[in-house]
């Protein structure tokens, strides 16, 4: 019988060595721009509270979608013209699932904790990534997150959880999914961050019925110069960051990296916004990122 020998590289090979500091060195830049990523989503979405408050869910959302596309589009200019059906098909649905995902996050936050908003709306991609699963492991991890999720929505004393906001919340859910599934197709369809771009604009364009209500009241040069640094700050930089670093990092290492988002989400609400957890809403922040972390890896 013959046998197939695989030689294995010397330890002082070259070439060997120098691929191997190439891939450690692509790992090491996906994971930083991931976690770059998450503390500014987490952290622009904690300081963005006081301005929702002052004008609204739905003029915030769209005067920074409206921002950060103008911006990149000056950027990337991208090559509207070029662009075939199958490339305007996925700049529209991810634009209509960026308009979802904001929209609603920003309108829940005004509504819940910000802790409480993220790990609801993380049971969106954790749907997307058990799918697919064997029928145990399926039902497993989305039930270890909804219990991580209940706990988090107890103080202690009372049930912190509005039902409006919760809804809100997992409408985002919804949109995130949606937007892990496009992302996706807008990587392999558009060069660098021409379908980023188109997409922002798109979401800007779906925000305009309600953003443009309220949106004349912060044209003001204080408002539009703190609404240009937010929307750098969410969505342009973490959009762009977690493109680049999908192309660094394997779908698992991914997954499990941006599974700390509720972690930092409540960090974030307790530095910025004085949101205490407690014992019993920590370890459900727990359960929601050892969720996320555990199908990531089952599904691989």
């Amino acid at each position: 019988m013959d046998q197939k020998i695989v030689a294995r590289p010397l330890a002082g090979d070259p070439v060997a060595v120098r691929k191997a500091g190439a891939v450690k060195a692509s790992l090491l830049t996906g994971t930083i721009l991931c976690l770059l990523s998450i503390s500014s989503v987490q952290f622009g979405a904690a300081l963005s509270a006081d301005i929702i408050s002052a004008h609204g869910p739905f003029a915030t959302s769209f005067l920074r979608l409206l921002l950060a596309a103008a911006i990149l589009a000056a950027i990337v200019r991208p090559r509207i013209l070029s662009y075939d059906a199958r490339q305007w098909k996925n700049a529209l649905f991810l634009g209509v699932a960026m308009a979802g995902m904001t929209t609603c996050f920003y309108a829940s936050i005004e509504r819940i904790p910000l802790g409480l908003a993220v790990a609801i709306e993380f049971l969106g991609p954790l749907a997307v990534a058990s799918f697919g699963m064997g029928f145990g492991r399926k039902l497993f991890w989305p039930l270890a997150a909804l219990a991580g999720v209940i706990l988090l929505s107890h103080n202690g004393e009372t049930w912190t959880g509005d039902t409006v906001g919760v809804l809100l919340a997992a409408g985002a859910g919804v949109g995130w999914g949606c937007y892990i599934l496009l992302m996706k197709g807008a990587g392999k369809l558009f060069p660098g961050l021409e379908g980023l771009a188109m997409s922002l604009a798109v979401a800007a364009v779906v925000c305009a019925p309600l953003g443009l209500v309220r949106a004349p009241e912060m044209m003001a040069p204080d408002t539009l110069a703190l609404m240009t640094g937010l929307a750098i700050l969410v969505p342009l930089v973490p959009y762009a960051l977690e493109m680049i670093a999908l192309r660094h990092l394997p779908t698992s290492a991914f997954g499990i990296l941006m599974s700390l988002e509720p972690a930092v989400g409540a960090i974030a609400g307790f530095m910025v916004l004085g949101q205490v957890m407690t014992p019993l809403q920590m370890l459900g922040t727990g359960f929601v990122v050892a969720a996320s972390a555990g199908v990531t890896a089952a599904a691989e």
